[in-house]
């Protein structure tokens, strides 16, 4: 089971970054209309969701949602997605994986791959073709 979760993490990681990573620099603080966030607030908050739902849900910790302040630039937005990455890594690696556990891992993956949808989108609206998904 636990070598599932990791290669469904990774191929998330993989998909995830990729995404991120074909945006350029200077288009990181565009979004496709008014009220809807930026691609580096996006992606941010897919990071600090990651983090969000692996002490809630994974770890079993209660906190509150608060996310701190988005990086101000693609490399400050990737290296928080790669840690929260690592993070959740480093738990399914470490952790009795049951049950709760699991349940947040999946509700993880599907929050991240809601919010990777809209990013491509954001990708789209720029002209971009968004990197092929593996499986």
């Amino acid at each position: 089971m636990k070598e599932q979760l990791l290669s469904t993490l990774e191929n998330s990681r993989n998909y995830t970054l990729a995404v991120a990573d074909a945006m350029p620099a200077n288009l990181y603080n565009t979004h496709p209309s008014e009220g809807v966030w930026t691609f580096r607030e996006l992606l941010h908050h897919i990071a600090y969701g990651i983090q969000w739902w692996e002490d809630n849900y994974i770890r079993g910790n209660k906190t509150e949602w608060n996310p701190p302040e988005p990086g101000n630039d693609k490399r400050q937005v990737l290296e928080y997605l790669h840690a929260a990455y690592d993070s959740l890594k480093t738990t399914l690696d470490k952790g009795k994986l049951a049950g709760d556990a699991i349940k947040g891992f999946h509700a993880t993956i599907d929050h991240i791959t809601h919010h990777r949808g809209q990013a491509v989108l954001h990708l789209r609206c720029q002209g971009i073709t968004p990197p092929e998904y593996g499986y």
